[in-house]
């Protein structure tokens, strides 16, 4: 290694430990790191610039915006309080099928955004029948994490899959003659979501919602204004579909989610009297978005530039190319099975985005069929990531609010013997169909 090399690497790890362990804030950390690549001579102030992905930030920032309308529609309380009323009392169906709506709206919504919209559904039920909250909302936030990945805009790792590899939104249904993450995914989810029923109703057992109370609600009062729910759902529905054809509008994908966001934003501010709803501002939903996360994300693809500007990656790429040449099944195996733990207590888009470089460059020099490792990593890493709050945001919201609603601290040991059924079950149920459709046909 070069005297850059070991420094990029130094920095690359600092920062990244400063970030998991949270002893400086998260974002100051990683924008430090890159002063630090910039003033040892790593890459240059515009080159750090020019490495940032800012298509993948423009549908970072254009799907907060258009969610934030929707979750104001009372959609997902609508769709709650049709779930409430079929589970007829059942507490263990209630919340298996709570959450495994939440990880289908995750598909298309940031998997935090779902959890702020779910919890509250969640706790209304709790207050209402007399359960503890914790439980069924970290279930949410686990499922909320879990199906981001199936398809390009339910979370950042897709999106940065797009930017290394160029697939499109279709790609993450169906790709190269076969099903893709979106199949593998919902597999995998509802064997687990499955395990979790009988799980839940061992643990409520004896224990049912009095249904008799809610005979006079209807599910359709949670939409306050339907024009409103209506015009939003549309739009967000409309953006979808424009992305999903990119290819023929000849657009990037960041451009078609900036003009969704730019659309619902005028039309609600030139006819926000017409609705009964209180529209926000144009100020407040700017306000509203996460832009701690915003400059997080765009550190950490100027860090990682760093490593390959540097040729860190290009090393570890030559590293494991014996593995994966002597065995894309061994090498498969081993990416899948030891990028879970790892991604389970560190920033798991870090070691995403780093390892996307890492198969892309160990392609292009080997010729290798990138597309297995690509894969295995992305649900390794989406899976793993569900062990601890260091590995998934949407963990730590959902930690936070249940402990807040139990008024309790809820212990390590509590925690794990939540998160790490699920992580298990579902790498299994996830590594099985991987094998089969994506690894095996690939291997000589």
């Amino acid at each position: 290694m070069e005297f850059t090399q070991i420094v990029a690497c130094i920095i690359f790890l600092v920062s990244i430990i400063l970030v998991i362990t949270g002893w400086i804030d998260s974002v100051l950390a990683a924008l430090l790191g890159i002063i630090f690549m910039i003033y040892f001579g790593i890459m240059t102030d515009i080159d750090a610039f020019k490495i940032v992905d800012w298509n993948v930030i423009a549908i970072l920032l254009s799907i907060w915006i258009i969610s934030g309308y929707f979750g104001k529609s009372g959609v997902p309380d609508f769709l709650a309080a049709i779930i409430l009323k079929a589970s007829k009392g059942n507490i263990a169906l209630f919340v298996t099928a709570l959450g495994m709506l939440a990880g289908f709206v995750s598909m298309l919504i940031d998997n935090v955004v779902v959890v702020l919209m779910f919890a509250p559904v969640v706790f209304h039920a709790c207050r209402r029948f007399k359960f503890a909250a914790f439980g069924p909302v970290l279930f949410v936030g686990l499922c909320a994490n879990f199906m981001g990945t199936a398809m390009l805009l339910g979370d950042l790792p897709p999106q940065m899959l797009h930017s290394v590899s160029g697939i499109e939104f279709s790609g993450f249904i169906w790709y190269m003659g076969r099903p893709s993450s979106f199949f593998i995914l919902t597999f995998s989810y509802i064997f687990t979501c499955a395990f979790f029923y009988w799980k839940f109703s061992k643990q409520y057992k004896g224990i049912r919602m009095d249904m008799a109370s809610m005979a006079g609600e209807k599910p359709l009062d949670h939409i306050k204004d339907k024009p409103f729910a209506i015009i939003t759902c549309t739009i967000f529905v409309l953006t979808i579909l424009a992305m999903a054809f990119r290819p023929i509008f000849g657009y990037t994908l960041g451009f078609i989610a900036m003009w969704g966001a730019i659309f619902i934003i005028l039309f609600f501010e030139i006819f926000k009297e017409k609705f009964s709803v209180e529209i926000p501002d144009v100020e407040h939903v700017l306000a509203e978005l996460d832009w701690r996360a915003v400059f997080f994300y765009v550190s950490l693809f100027a860090l990682v530039g760093g490593l390959e500007h540097s040729g860190v990656i290009k090393i570890v790429s030559d590293a494991i190319t014996p593995l994966i040449k002597e065995s894309l099944i061994v090498g498969s195996t081993v990416l899948f099975w030891v990028t879970a733990p790892i991604v389970g207590i560190v920033e798991h888009d870090a070691y995403i985005l780093t390892m996307l470089y890492v198969i892309r460059d160990l392609a292009t020099s080997t010729g290798v069929n990138p597309w297995p490792l690509y894969w295995m990593l992305l649900w390794a890493g989406t899976l793993g990531s569900n062990l601890t709050i260091a590995g998934a945001p949407a963990l730590f919201v959902a930690k936070s609010m249940g402990e807040k609603e139990d008024q309790r601290t809820v212990s390590l040991k509590e925690f794990l013997g939540i998160t790490a059924p699920y992580v298990i079950i579902s790498l299994i149920c996830c590594y099985i169909p991987a094998m089969i459709v994506w690894v095996i046909p690939f291997a000589k």
